[in-house]
């Protein structure tokens, strides 16, 4: 299903600040030899977390999954000098690939990669993180909500990539276990009243989410 309108897309591509050469590097590497490359983050929604990093200012970042390492040089431009970004991968191959990548980056003393389950890692990761980036099995979002949700402070801002799931979402009968659970997620995110949210409609559909109290 085709949710945003080719031509649109496009035009907001060409009209948004390029990328730099390693994630250019990055994005041609994952198209040209990942067996999913429609999980990157791709320039526009990549570009889009970087501004939101910007704009925060986060001392510490939590992403759970990596991929090819995209998404968090997204979100590390946003970070001071004493900052830190933690991102979990499960798959042994994508977190070789990805730390790769992040040692030629400006920020490879700033990025610390955990290969494993990021449910049983996130409990021992004793940090106060100020903005978190979702972008892991789909249905294991409300648990990581609800456990997030515990161990942030007030302010904490979390986004949650793939809230369309391929459009999937929109269809008057939803069906299959991943299309399920997201839709479940989002009404779940809604009856929340100790948060504040916003869904937006870029790319695949993300969602910010702020703790309030």
């Amino acid at each position: 299903m085709e949710l945003i309108n080719p031509a649109a897309e496009k035009y907001a591509y060409s009209h948004s600040s390029a990328t730099n050469a390693l994630l250019q590097e990055i994005h041609d590497y994952t198209h040209q030899h990942h067996a999913e490359p429609h999980m990157l983050s791709g320039p526009v929604q990549g570009k889009f977390l970087s501004m939101v990093s910007r704009m925060i200012k986060p001392k510490r970042i939590l992403e759970i999954g990596t991929l090819t390492g995209y998404s968090s040089l997204c979100l590390a431009e946003g970070l001071p000098p004493e900052g830190e970004l933690h991102t979990i991968e499960l798959r042994s191959e994508d977190a070789r690939i990805a730390q790769a990548f992040f040692d030629r980056s400006k920020h490879k003393e700033q990025i610390k990669l955990h290969v494993g389950n990021a449910h049983e890692i996130i409990p021992h990761l004793k940090e106060n993180w100020d903005l978190i980036f979702v972008d892991a099995e789909k249905t294991g979002y409300i648990d990581y909500f609800n456990a997030l949700l515990e161990i942030v402070i007030p302010g904490t801002f979390m986004l949650f990539d793939n809230v369309f799931f391929h459009g999937e979402v929109l269809k008057e009968e939803i069906k299959g276990k991943n299309a399920l659970a997201i839709n479940h997620f989002n009404v779940h995110i809604k009856q929340n009243e100790s948060t504040d949210k916003v869904m937006l409609s870029i790319r695949d559909g993300i969602t910010i989410v702020q703790k309030l109290f």
